[in-house]
């Protein structure tokens, strides 16, 4: 679509002005029966909502879902939901740990971490070694083994 002839544009002062009254504002909208300083609470929370949201469709890849029946949808859904609450508990363990991992950077380097299980052939007892790992990850590990 084209404007053709002459085209006008004025701007309404009056208006501006009496729209200026409203900034610095911030208004909330709810149906809750909550207290309005609750509301306001919750309110600043919202950008925790935002990110899990975000993380499951990314980093969690909750999205998209090829499954169609019922159980099969619901069984995808949880085990995103277990994997975002084990993703909040090492960010919550790195935190208080006061480690440089970040969640992302931890995730990177258990993708190359190998284990093997060896069993002596005499006294049959089982071992389980570790194998070669750099200093990030033998870092990660030794965070883990404190609460895990």
């Amino acid at each position: 679509m084209a404007m053709k002839g002459d085209v006008s544009i004025e701007i309404d002062y009056e208006k501006y002005k009496g729209d200026g009254v409203w900034d610095g504002l911030k208004g909330y909208i709810t149906n809750s029966k909550l207290k309005a300083t609750a509301i306001v609470e919750n309110y600043k929370h919202l950008w925790q909502i935002e990110k899990a949201f975000r993380m499951s469709k990314t980093d969690l890849r909750i999205r998209p879902i090829y499954h169609r029946l019922a159980d099969r949808i619901e069984a995808h859904i949880c085990i995103s939901f277990a994997a975002y609450a084990i993703y909040k508990d090492l960010e919550r363990v790195l935190y208080k740990e006061k480690s440089p991992l970040s969640v992302k950077k931890a995730a990177e380097h258990t993708q190359n971490m190998y284990q093997i299980l060896a069993t002596l052939p005499e006294s049959k007892k089982q071992s389980s070694i570790l194998l070669k790992m750099n200093d990030e990850q033998n870092h990660l590990i030794n965070i883990m083994a404190k609460y895990y």
